[in-house]
């Protein structure tokens, strides 16, 4: 335990210590908070073993009081590996192994497997938020760690933490924008020809395989939904030959605590379910998370992931839809790239020089990407035809 200015520090192995309603008064004055960030979340994540110090994250929250009241937090974890994580770093820990240095354990704030930007320094103003960065500062000073990471912080704080000293890394992903429309149709008919085209196409052969299906709202969600779910998410990593990184528990868990930020996508055909897909919203943005499928049916995963969840969102006026992490294809459905951060502070100085350099050069690369990619708009153009 620390003071800085003014500020009792106490670093945090679970949330209970900080409590629901104090952690969730505090996310509710952030300009840019998402329900990852949430007391639910987040204490499912722990509780139930998936992010835990038994599986390589071991809690270390950084808080920041005046009295009793909770003032400033980051959501920070001592981590063992760099799994689950989405802005990879696997070439600097080996760098570090052939040099004979050790890169694990390192400090990472992030939201586990989750890759969606929002607020890391949650704090009550701009003073207490540079007080958190000096706190983290005299963290990083305390451990003997090589490094610290935090992924898809706002921009705003990006620029917060290079004053402090954190090399800067972008990034790119895919968001789709509700321009206002209707409904589905007024979507297609501002895609170009070809988009339009493949996106009726893709969704005709799930209709045609006889696939129908339901939006299921968290409330409404039974145990026998989530069980389902569960079976769809752990076949689609066992065909891709990889260990589910999230447990029934954790899905239990955010059904009772959040169920008015979830929604289950089930296909069904002839009256057995075969697929599902999990999508996490609040008042103005979903966020794509989590699909599976027991069979494969041409095109399912699209209409399952994309296009209902697309249908959703515009039925509920939500503004915008995060399809994750990576994935080019999503402009072929709509979806425009969108910059992302992270910012990095590594303990040895030759190391941080070269990864310096390094992200100097990335950083050139993506901008030069993210041009590419709006040259390549799936929108028409303002002089293109109607559809017909």
């Amino acid at each position: 335990m620390m003071t800085i200015v003014n500020y009792r520090t106490r670093i945090l192995s679970s949330l209970l210590e900080a409590g629901q309603e104090q952690w969730d008064a505090l996310l509710a004055v952030q300009d840019q908070r998402t329900p990852f960030l949430s007391f639910a979340f987040l204490h499912a994540m722990h509780e139930s073993g998936s992010a835990s110090a038994d599986s390589g994250w071991q809690p270390q929250y950084l808080t920041l009081w005046r009295g009793e009241t909770l003032c400033a937090a980051m959501p920070l974890y001592v981590k063992y590996h760099s799994y689950g994580e989405y802005v990879f770093d696997w070439a600097w820990a080996d760098a570090y192994r052939r040099n004979g240095l050790e890169y694990y354990p390192k400090l990472l704030s992030a939201i586990p497997f989750t890759p969606v930007s929002g607020n890391r320094l949650l704090a009550r103003d701009a003073d207490t938020r540079q007080a958190l960065v000096s706190a983290l500062r005299a963290l990083q000073q305390d451990n003997e760690l090589s490094s610290t990471h935090i992924l898809f912080p706002t921009g705003d704080e990006a620029a917060l933490l290079a004053k402090a000293g954190f090399l800067l890394r972008s990034n790119v992903q895919f968001h789709w924008l509700n321009d206002g429309y209707a409904d589905f149709e007024q979507f297609l008919s501002a895609l170009d020809r070809k988009k339009r085209k493949n996106i009726r196409a893709e969704r005709r052969k799930v209709q045609d395989a006889g696939i129908r299906f339901r939006q299921v709202r968290g409330p409404d969600a039974t145990e026998a939904d989530w069980r389902f779910f569960k079976r769809c998410y752990d076949n689609t990593y066992a065909e891709h030959y990889s260990t589910p990184y999230l447990n029934l528990d954790f899905f239990l868990r955010i059904g009772r605590g959040m169920p008015q930020n979830l929604l289950l996508v089930i296909a069904e055909r002839d009256g057995r379910r075969i697929a599902s897909s999990l999508v996490i919203h609040d008042e103005t943005t979903l966020y794509g998370r989590y699909w599976g499928a027991l069979e494969h049916v041409p095109c399912l995963h699209f209409e399952t992931a994309y296009y209902q969840p697309l249908e959703f969102c515009i039925a509920e006026g939500l503004e915008r839809f995060e399809g994750g992490a990576q994935g080019e294809h999503k402009m072929a459905r709509g979806f425009l790239p969108e910059k992302t951060w992270s910012a990095h502070w590594l303990a040895h100085p030759a190391f941080a020089d070269a990864i310096e350099r390094h992200l100097r050069q990335e950083s050139g690369g993506i901008e030069a990407y993210i041009d590419e990619l709006n040259e390549r708009s799936p929108f028409r153009s303002a002089d293109s035809p109607p559809p017909p």
